[in-house]
């Protein structure tokens, strides 16, 4: 199987260019369950997108420090891929920033957090069970890093599961798209540092809620089971 990984991330820092991109964190994440899995990585920021009829199996839309209102071409490029891949039925998951850009391209709601950044670690409690989800699991610990929610789904989606600040915190569209507003692929190396780099932006306060979350091993594993999982009965 043949993963395209569409990376949105558009930090440019020092701090970013410390550790893999998110294509390849999220290579590092699926490779160990599917190593004879291949990943072709899309810097969709730099206008490096996948050429039409390309045949990948599947697609994951990454995180990102931009907002899906920003406007720039590779965003609104990025939101008529969505469209495509959706009206083609292609099996595709939304990380974070690809969480929101799937339900903003898709008619959904992105807006606001109410209580601003959420940085950390945040849970899940999935509501509505999906046979791709195993091993079982109630509840899924993730990192977080976002300011921005879906605040409405997109015609034709379902809610999984919600988070304390997030009502809207998983969902899919039929058996062809899922998403999470957090991160399977960030590792503690990386999510430590980055409460440290963006400590001034956040303010103490929730830097400090956020270094206390991560002392806790969350269940990336188990998602990144769940996404294995999702293309290959996608794909069935």
């Amino acid at each position: 199987m043949n993963i395209a990984v569409l990376v949105c991330s558009n930090d440019r820092s020092d701090f970013s260019a410390r550790f893999p991109n998110d294509g390849e964190k999220v290579r590092a994440l699926l490779s160990p369950l599917r190593p004879d899995w291949t990943f072709t990585i899309y810097a969709v920021t730099d206008g490096d997108f996948p050429a039409e009829g390309s045949a990948h199996d599947g697609f994951v839309i990454t995180g990102s420090p931009a907002s899906v209102h920003d406007g720039h071409d590779w965003i609104k490029r990025l939101l008529a891929l969505i469209v495509e891949l959706n009206e083609r039925e292609r099996p595709t998951v939304g990380l974070c920033f690809g969480h929101q850009a799937v339900a903003e391209a898709l008619g959904g709601g992105v807006g606001n957090n109410r209580d601003g950044w959420v940085l950390g670690t945040a849970r899940t409690t999935f509501t509505d069970k999906r046979d791709w989800m195993t091993p079982a699991a109630d509840t899924v610990d993730l990192y977080a890093a976002h300011r921005e929610q879906v605040t409405a789904l997109p015609p034709g989606a379902q809610a999984l599961g919600q988070a304390d600040e997030s009502p809207l915190a998983a969902f899919a569209i039929g058996r062809h798209i899922m998403t999470t507003g957090y991160h399977p692929e960030m590792t503690f190396d990386f999510i430590d540092g980055l409460i440290d780099e963006i400590e001034d932006t956040v303010g103490p306060r929730v830097a400090a809620r956020a270094r206390e979350q991560i002392k806790q091993t969350p269940d990336g594993e188990v998602f990144a089971r769940w996404m294995v999982n999702f293309f290959e009965g996608a794909m069935a």
